[in-house]
């Protein structure tokens, strides 16, 4: 399981609302390595209103 901080780094000047599928390819395009890549892959497929949002549905 990826840290908060490794979710957050990947996550870092991603615009929201985003989508699961536009925030798996923002953090691809970050170099998020595979571990956070899974887990941001794994979480609901919604629109998510920002970086809190995300961790929660990862760490949830």
């Amino acid at each position: 399981m990826p840290s908060p901080i490794d979710i957050q780094k990947a996550l870092s000047g991603m615009d929201y609302p985003a989508s699961r599928d536009q925030i798996v390819a923002h953090a691809e395009q970050n170099g998020a390595d595979a571990e956070v890549l899974d887990a941001l892959r794994g979480i609901d497929d919604r629109e998510y209103e920002g970086p809190s949002g995300v961790s929660s549905a990862v760490f949830d």
